[in-house]
């Protein structure tokens, strides 16, 4: 049981016995108030409800703001109208309800009733043109509110609402990085379902509303590590497909380095793939790790080029999936190495839609670009005798590729990549050193092994030895479409399914290269973040 639980459990507790105070001055057993779940049924009566409405509180989540209008509202039905007491009923209402059992508190009646009564009595008065009684009827208390209140009671509303929908059901997230640029561009504002791909409960709950990792303006944390609940996903409405734009939670990203233009990984630091600047951060002791939980990890959008049970393989920038080529997406993207005869004129690029972003390097004539097909042959007819090659990636990458590796896998670069089977669900591997460099972090760390480990040539888990292992859950492979220019699954590895957050419907705002001063791409608004192309 953790401690959340245990929290959540006494809060429980304590309100039931501030509810066996309070409901006998409702006329109420006190009795009443000690039933678990019926204590609840009563309250709903008590301030107007069929108590058949306390079921809503079953519901995950959304029990959160019936939980907070019943405790208003029974406030109120005991004549309690003070904003701050209404905020003390919901964020301590053990306490509060507590106390107001040792006030001789007044119970009115069920409020709910006397504000419809009075909602029909203004309406009737209204539509007699009645203005003495309008003017009266306004002016009752307790339902005259003063305006401030009124705007500061909705807005509280609207930040619920607006949590609850980011939370279950759609998100917004901006393209940061050009790694799918050519479909999914800097700047581009998405809209994310969390449920097409099986909603995934939230699972770190004491945490600022409306934000992700890390708290606005002050800096931070935006939550507390270890207010967890389990890991659920309700069912999908559709499997993740081949190709599909995909938003999830790096794997890579459970203990990272915050910097002021991006976050690095653990493994960043342990490999070298970090500039000389954040290496002297890390080294020196100003950047601390930071762990974080699955839901709280940087997000990113690639596309899912290897699914679960399949072989994957990059030769020569081609993807092969078990033996066979397969179709690259619209607008994939490489990195290429040009000379010009002259000077380019650069003032047609933005009609190739060629940005500032995808010139990687310039020197004289020679320039270094992220381009597409049709990019690439626009440039070649505007320059028929300039060089056209792909940017030399030949030589091994080493350790900074997954799965890091020099002795099994150094071999390996960005362009000729693998082959490497992708785990999934039920799936046997055996274990030898080669296998284990590939899997031990899925086995150990996404499937909640950590006895997982390897002593010599041999393998324990739960200090048993074993000489395969079964993987419990699918995985995925994930890459950008700008091949060259992408941290994807060639960097960290496989995507397990618990890390998989939504799909990308549409794109419902865009900015040039990511920055309103440069203008509004009004072309890209309400176009589809799942169909290639233009």
């Amino acid at each position: 049981m953790t401690w959340l639980t245990l929290v959540l459990l006494f809060g429980y507790i304590g309100l039931s016995l501030a509810l066996y105070r309070l409901f006998p001055h409702a006329g109420r057993p006190a009795k009443h108030g000690l039933i678990p779940g019926y204590n609840m049924w009563v309250v709903a009566e008590l301030v107007g409800r069929k108590g058949s409405y306390s079921l809503l509180l079953l519901i995950p989540w959304f029990n959160m703001i019936w939980f907070a209008g019943l405790m208003v509202d029974l406030a109120r039905s005991f004549n309690r109208f003070a904003f701050l007491e209404h905020v003390a009923a919901v964020v301590a209402s053990w306490g509060y309800f507590g106390w107001l059992g040792t006030t001789e508190p007044v119970y009115r009646g069920p409020i709910l009733v006397e504000e419809r009564q009075w909602q029909a009595a203004l309406a009737a008065a209204e539509k007699s043109k009645d203005q003495r009684e309008i003017r009266k009827l306004r002016s009752q208390a307790p339902f005259a509110k003063p305006m401030l209140r009124d705007w500061a009671e909705a807005a509280i509303f609207a930040i619920f609402a607006a949590a609850l929908i980011r939370l279950l059901l759609i998100e917004s997230y901006i393209i940061p990085t050009p790694s799918m640029e050519g479909n999914l561009n800097v700047g581009d504002f998405l809209f994310v379902s969390k449920v097409n791909y099986g909603l995934r409960l939230p699972e770190t709950i004491l945490m600022l509303p409306l934000v992700h990792n890390r708290a606005p303006v002050v800096g931070g944390e935006s939550y507390i590590d270890g207010a967890a609940l389990p890991y659920r996903r309700l069912p999908a409405l559709e499997s993740i497909d081949r190709y599909d734009p995909v938003v999830f939670n790096v794997p890579s990203g459970d203990s990272v380095y915050i910097f002021p233009n991006r976050v690095s990984s653990a493994s960043d630091y342990e490999t070298g793939n970090m500039d000389a600047a954040a290496l002297r951060a890390v080294e020196t002791g100003r950047a601390k790790l930071i762990t974080r939980p699955v839901d709280k990890k940087e997000n990113y959008v690639k596309r899912a080029v290897g699914l679960p049970g399949e072989t994957l393989e990059i030769r020569d920038r081609k993807l092969f999936i078990d033996g066979e080529q397969v179709e690259d997406p619209d607008n994939i993207q490489f990195l290429y190495d040009i000379t010009f005869t002259g000077p380019p004129n650069r003032a047609q690029w933005a009609d190739m839609g060629i940005s500032t972003i995808d010139v990687a390097q310039s020197q004289g004539n020679r320039y270094i670009m992220h381009l597409d097909a049709d990019q690439l042959a626009a440039l070649k007819a505007g320059d028929p005798n300039g060089s056209f090659e792909f940017y030399d990636q030949t030589q091994p990458n080493g350790v900074k590729l997954y799965p890091h590796s020099q002795k099994y896998f150094g071999s390996w670069t960005v362009d000729n990549y693998g082959p490497i089977l992708i785990p999934a669900r039920g799936l046997t591997v055996t274990l030898d050193e080669r296998n284990y460099e590939l899997y031990w972090r899925p086995i150990k760390v996404y499937e909640n092994n950590p006895s997982f480990e390897r002593r010599g040539g041999n393998f324990y888990l739960d200090g048993q030895p074993i000489t395969e292992y079964t993987f419990q859950q699918d995985y995925y492979w994930m890459m950008g479409d700008n091949r060259h220019n992408s941290e994807d699954s060639r960097v960290w590895g496989f995507v397990p399914e618990t890390h998989i957050l939504g799909k990308p419907l549409f794109i419902w705002f865009s900015i040039k290269e990511g920055s309103l001063f440069n203008g509004v791409n009004w072309d890209r608004i309400f176009r589809s973040a799942t169909k290639q192309g233009d």
